[in-house]
């Protein structure tokens, strides 16, 4: 496949109706896992990972419950947004748009004029590149999540933990730029406790900003932490966002 082929409205019956049930599935299992955890009913979003996902595709998730989307690569919301908005508009589904996977800041005109939120910002350059160019895209401000890497492996992205908190502060301050909160991927392959040390630690560090009282952190308040394997961990620490690609859509052919 393509990614000019992502674009594609067109379904089968069959396949639209297993991502329906998937999507239904999971949102029952979230609030379940809110339940057990004590949280509050609907504290927990759901936004569905569509990297190599066609339109319809992204579409029966939506007509299913979903409303917020979550996408890796820039080169995607190129090849898909127009049909997306499109469909959204004729059947009026609203939804919003994250970016999720690394940004370059080479990419940004590619993304910052249709994102709501960007899950993957991980340094100050970055986000002054975004302030930047705000004005350009058409636009005063836009949603930033930091992204932390909790389990320190070296393969993936993310500012270290130990100079998270001052970044946070120091982008806060960015004009244009509003932290929403905090992004993490659990350890590859760890189990149920190394993964709640991640994500509680990502919470622990929520926290202290929020009472920090700093400039700009007063809408620090997300938690986007938890995947297709480890979600109902991160719930059961505080996560307000979980990522799912896989049990909604099944495995990527792409």
């Amino acid at each position: 496949m393509k990614y000019g082929e992502l674009a594609d409205e067109n379904i089968e019956p069959d396949r639209a109706k297993q991502i329906k049930d998937n999507v239904r599935a999971v949102l029952d299992s979230i609030a379940l896992a809110e339940e057990q955890a004590e949280r509050e009913k609907s504290s927990v979003s759901l936004l569905a990972a569509v990297k190599t996902r066609t339109t319809g595709e992204i579409f029966a998730a939506l007509e299913a419950g979903v409303r917020v989307i979550g996408e890796n690569r820039p080169q995607e919301i190129e090849a898909k947004r127009q049909s997306l908005q499109k469909v959204c508009a004729e059947k009026q589904l609203e939804f919003e748009y994250h970016l999720i996977g690394q940004l370059q800041t080479n990419k940004i005109n590619k993304v910052l004029p249709y994102v709501d939120c960007i899950e993957s910002v991980d340094s100050l350059k970055t986000a002054a590149a975004l302030s930047k160019r705000l004005e350009s895209a058409g636009r005063e401000k836009i949603g930033v999540l930091l992204e932390v890497n909790e389990s320190a492996e070296a393969t993936k992205s993310g500012c270290s933990p130990e100079e998270a908190f001052d970044l946070a502060c120091e982008i806060a301050q960015i004009e244009g730029i509003e932290l929403r909160g905090l992004m993490t991927t659990g350890m590859r392959g760890g189990g149920e406790i190394e993964l709640r040390r991640c994500f509680s630690s990502l919470r622990e560090l929520r926290d202290r900003l929020l009472s920090s009282k700093n400039k700009g952190t007063e809408k620090c308040v997300e938690l986007s932490m938890g995947m297709s394997g480890d979600y109902k961990y991160a719930i059961a620490e505080g996560s307000t966002i979980v990522r799912l690609g896989t049990v909604i859509f099944g495995p990527r052919t792409f």
